[in-house]
């Protein structure tokens, strides 16, 4: 049975950082590729960052210069790490998982097989 749990979110000021993390079993963990979505209310789901098995990242431009992926094959587990939030990061923010892992795609959605339950970011004062 395929899990990927998402953790880390919460409530952040602006200008705040915060980790968020995937956690993944049920698969062969280091040959997937991961993707972090985020879905803002009345908004469409959007690919936020993914890491290949090999490591190798993309950004959506949104997230450039202030996100970063990261993975640890050893602990089955995916982070972003995210700094200098802004309130429109607000949002449900999941993480995905593609067997297709060894290099990037597109980002469609429809590219990832398994996906997590989410988690609520919401940036405020």
């Amino acid at each position: 049975q395929v899990q990927l749990v998402e953790s880390g979110g919460c409530l952040v000021q602006p200008w705040g950082s915060l980790r968020l993390s995937c956690a993944a079993s049920g698969i062969i963990f280091s040959i997937f590729a991961i993707g972090w979505y985020r879905q803002a209310p009345g908004k469409q789901l959007e690919l936020v960052a993914d890491i290949t098995s090999g490591g190798s990242t993309n950004y959506a431009d949104s997230a450039k210069d202030r996100f970063t992926i990261s993975r640890d094959n050893a602990k089955n587990t995916v982070y972003l790490q995210m700094s200098s939030l802004k309130p429109e990061d607000t949002a449900v923010y999941y993480c995905a998982a593609r067997s297709l892992g060894n290099y990037y795609i597109s980002g469609r959605p429809s590219e990832y097989e398994y996906w997590g339950q989410g988690t609520q970011v919401t940036v405020s004062s």
